[in-house]
């Protein structure tokens, strides 16, 4: 297939671009700097712009750019950031792909579990009513974005990626130095449920639903087992053969990002099944924590 691809340079969509041309797939990579690639899209969300007729005649496009949620701490100007980052782009992708003489099939169309909100211990699948926090709101305004590509009768899957594991980076990018130094433990009470996935399962599950051509609408990319912080912790701890006995303090995330941010992200608690994934077929190479925490410890 020929596959476009928003958010290529990220955690995610480096991974995925190198296995989708390992799969023989061509890949343009879009983004805002011009490069070497001779197969890349530029385009400029902010200013509405993008080269349209690049993207004539491709098969797919997988859509993951957005301003990462937890790498700066929140002000009003960041908080637009993340989110305009996202309606803007997926708006004028949508818009663009909609109007092609020769558009894609398929859209696989980036969102979040943050869709949900904080829930508890509630248990949540892909028909469950969203949530009404900040993050709650943006993954709407994200999804909505995408309408007018599924209007024009294009395979449209909006991808509600969960808490990604690796050692790459993302959620554990902070707390994986201090659990291999031996200093590090759940964050908080650690009875939040982290509904997670790990990055060979992103990157496995979007490939998977390039080619399922009975799935659209929103499908939780999560692991059949979710867990709480605290069993993450614990995993990770046993995998990289360090105590995990020493709990962060809630105040602590809350100094140092914000408390509405560290609500949002390190506290909130999404107990989420995913159950159009499990129906499409998708086989998971990392069902369990234990399983996932040995794969980080590999560098994975």
């Amino acid at each position: 297939m020929d596959i476009a691809v928003t958010g290529a340079s990220g955690l995610i969509g480096s991974a995925l671009t190198t296995a989708l041309r390992g799969d023989g797939h061509v890949v343009r990579p879009v983004g805002r700097r011009p490069s070497e690639d001779p197969r890349a899209v530029l385009w400029d969300p902010a200013a509405g712009r993008i080269d349209a007729a690049a993207l004539e005649g491709v098969d797919a496009v997988v859509h993951l750019a957005g301003a990462g949620i937890g790498d700066k701490r929140w002000t009003a100007a960041r908080k637009r950031e993340i989110e305009e980052s996202r309606t803007k782009g997926t708006d004028l992708l949508a818009r663009t792909l909609a109007g092609l003489d020769r558009g894609p099939a398929t859209l696989l169309s980036g969102s979040a579990i943050g869709y949900y909100g904080d829930r508890g211990d509630e248990q949540l699948t892909e028909e469950s009513s969203p949530g009404d926090d900040f993050l709650a709101r943006v993954a709407q305004r994200w999804e909505e974005a995408a309408t007018p590509a599924s209007d024009a009768g294009i395979r449209t899957v909006l991808l509600r990626t969960g808490v990604v594991l690796t050692a790459r980076g993302g959620a554990l990018g902070r707390l994986l130095p201090l659990l291999r130094l031996g200093v590090g433990g759940r964050l908080g009470s650690g009875r939040q449920w982290w509904s997670w996935i790990s990055l060979d399962d992103e990157v496995g599950a979007i490939r998977h639903l390039l080619s399922a051509d009975d799935v659209a609408g929103p499908v939780n990319l999560v692991a059949p087992e979710p867990a709480t912080n605290a069993e993450i912790t614990r995993a990770l701890g046993a995998g990289l053969h360090r105590p995990t006995m020493l709990p962060v303090p809630r105040f602590g995330p809350s100094l140092l990002y914000g408390s509405e941010m560290a609500d949002l992200v390190v506290f909130v608690s999404q107990r989420i099944v995913g159950e159009r994934l499990a129906a499409s077929g998708y086989t998971f190479t990392h069902r369990d924590v234990d399983s996932v925490a040995a794969a980080v410890a590999a560098g994975r």
